[in-house]
């Protein structure tokens, strides 16, 4: 394995709402230099819907020496929308890859799931609708990999006019990318039991279409049984019908970080027998999943969080007194696994620092069914439509430190 990495979220955008409350480039600067310190990283996907926001996240991480996956990710935005942010961080990609970063641009992610124009749908609750539907899905699959396929095209122009290294894009199966354009093969890919006799097959189908492929996410939730349920893992929480907010759990779940450790660890082991080139866990933290020790169990949102630290509300963690979270069983998996050989992979800072194919049978209609469940989660979690409180969607102004999105699942 190439590059050894993980999510960062910068914050999202949705309707001029912003989500990631209390982000804080003090912050964000020390959790960079943990995830390459002590989880050692060589590579951060830097996620989010705000362009000042990754590009000031983007250029922190590459002051570190690690290699910078600059992902604006766009949320129910129209094609020109999606052209125009992408035009955007395409020029902020450039002017850090010019200035000595390894950056490789991920022209969006999931787009026929999360924005307008691929599937029939004015949202993307009604797009999860249709496809949790197998006879709807068969109606209209081979559609979305045309509009999908036709608007990457112009895409990758727009972007490749603007920035000279490497592009890829965040697929989801369904949409039957092509992937000439691009350098490198991207797919968000996550086994649960349903798939797990085929997931090997999968990965090795990937690979053999000849380019380097990146698993631009994968990861499970911390309560007894998520790893079986793969992308499911946000299905136990109960959200606010109006703010979007996460309230509770639907129910008492038993806290598994042993499970959600060896989850990764068996992931990235297959990832790398199969000869993935570059691999991103899901997510460094959930901040609006926190914690809760005390009082009712339906209360600790934490189980249901993909992020590999706990988020504390009200206290300080014990292993970095300085931050409002602790490290799980799984940072430590992920230290383990990226520590060996770190030093031969990592890349030295740079100057900045010093002045799917799907997978094969019936694999597709399992994964299809997955990412309708794990992309209701995040419809459910976006911010409630308001005035944005830092930067146009096209980032026409840089944000100020002290706002900012929290990343959905």
């Amino acid at each position: 394995m190439r590059a050894k990495g993980i999510s960062y979220d910068t914050g999202f955008v949705y309707k001029g709402a912003i989500g990631h409350e209390n982000f804080d480039a003090e912050v964000v600067g020390r959790e960079l230099r943990i995830i390459r310190d002590d989880l050692h990283c060589t590579a951060v996907r830097v996620m989010g819907g705000d362009p000042g926001r990754i590009e000031l996240v983007a250029a922190l991480a590459a002051d570190l020496g690690l290699e910078v996956w600059f992902s604006p990710y766009p949320l129910e935005l129209t094609a020109d929308e999606m052209l125009s942010l992408f035009a955007d961080c395409a020029e902020r990609a450039e002017r850090l890859r010019r200035r000595g970063a390894e950056v490789v641009f991920v022209a969006g992610a999931e787009l026929s799931l999360m924005n307008q124009g691929f599937l029939p749908g004015h949202s993307t609750d009604e797009r999860l609708e249709l496809l949790s539907r197998p006879d709807r899905v068969r109606e209209h699959i081979g559609q979305v990999s045309t509009r999908v396929n036709d608007f990457l095209a112009k895409a990758v122009s727009v972007v490749r006019e603007r920035f000279g290294g490497r592009v890829t894009y965040a697929s989801v199966p369904l949409e039957g990318v092509d992937w000439a354009p691009f350098d490198i093969v991207s797919v968000d890919l996550y086994r649960s039991a349903e798939i797990a006799d085929r997931f090997a097959d999968g990965i090795r189908g990937l690979v053999a279409q000849g380019k380097p492929v990146a698993i631009t996410e994968f990861g499970s939730a911390g309560y007894q049984g998520a790893g079986d349920r793969g992308a499911l893992g946000l299905e136990i929480v109960e959200y606010d019908a109006v703010t979007r907010a996460p309230v509770r759990l639907t129910g008492e779940y038993a806290r598994d970080e042993a499970g959600q450790a060896a989850y990764l660890r068996e992931l990235l082991e297959a990832f790398d027998a199969g000869g993935i080139d570059s691999t991103f866990v899901f997510t460094f933290a959930l901040y609006d999943h926190p914690h809760r020790p005390d009082g009712d169990p339906r209360d600790d949102l934490d189980l249901a969080s993909y992020g590999i630290v706990k988020v504390y509300e009200d206290r300080r963690g014990a292993t970095y007194p300085d931050l409002p979270w602790e490290p799980k069983a799984a940072f430590a998996a992920l230290a383990g696994y990226y520590g060996k050989n770190w030093r031969a992979s990592r890349r030295e800072p740079s100057d900045l620092a010093r002045g799917l194919p799907g997978l094969p049978g019936r694999g597709i209609a399992s994964l299809i069914r997955l990412l309708c469940s794990k992309r209701a989660g995040l419809v459910r979690r976006l911010p409630q439509p308001r005035e944005a409180r830092s930067c146009s969607l096209q980032g026409v102004e840089e944000s100020p430190a002290g706002t900012g999105p929290r990343r959905p699942t």
